[in-house]
């Protein structure tokens, strides 16, 4: 190359070199190149080397707006997916629910209800006995009063009366007391699980009790 255009060729280093440094530092911002041109035969080089870094931020431009638009596009699917398992969870526990109250009767408040109840209890904790065998000890020991109570028997006199339709004493309703139930000796839901449950310890069932136990 001719000496006049040297000083041309180095000029145009200069800048091809500050084109990249801008355009590493700015990222995806747009480049306004200019060069200026050296006399003779540098011209044709000079545009170029302009045109370069032009093109080339351009193309880093479109490199960061594909991923940019991939990004967002990944995000909305996470956040589609995501709203989808929170309805499928909701939806499940709906349905479970709902089975569940399905499988559980309604019952009377009253003595025929209480024993219906206390005896499905009873079969889902493995307590055994039967209606008969729980009504005939209720007819005995409270002729069907859930707040009856014994104030002159021997558990009486300790301190500690007979309570409710199958008349518990509270020490043994304290450690017979079925989960689920109230904990709530004139309850009588609570009061048949629990006296069933000690009936079951002692005797085998309610049904083998004939008298007070």
């Amino acid at each position: 190359m001719s000496a006049s255009s040297t000083p041309g060729h180095s000029r145009l280093t200069k800048a091809y070199k500050l084109s990249i440094a801008g355009v590493a530092t700015l990222g995806a911002a747009a480049l306004a190149f200019s060069a200026v041109p050296a006399a003779g035969t540098g011209t044709q080089e000079a545009q170029t080397v302009a045109v370069a870094p032009v093109a080339w931020t351009q193309s880093v431009q479109q490199h960061l707006g594909a991923q940019l638009a991939v990004a967002d596009q990944k995000a909305k699917d996470a956040a589609k997916a995501q709203a989808a398992a929170q309805a499928k969870k909701d939806r499940e526990a709906k349905e479970a629910a709902s089975r569940s109250a399905a499988r559980t009767p309604v019952f009377a408040n009253n003595l025929d209800g209480w024993i219906k109840e206390a005896l499905f209890i009873m079969k889902r904790e493995g307590i055994p006995g039967t209606y008969a065998g729980i009504h005939r000890n209720i007819m005995r020991e409270s002729s069907g009063n859930p707040r009856a109570i014994n104030l002159w028997d021997i558990n009486a006199k300790n301190g500690i009366p007979s309570k409710g339709l199958l008349q518990v004493i509270q020490p043994t309703f304290n450690a017979y007391h079925v989960k689920g139930t109230k904990f709530d000796l004139y309850d009588p839901v609570a009061n048949i699980v629990a006296a069933c449950n000690y009936a079951a310890d002692r005797y085998g069932s309610m049904d083998n009790v004939n008298s007070a136990y």
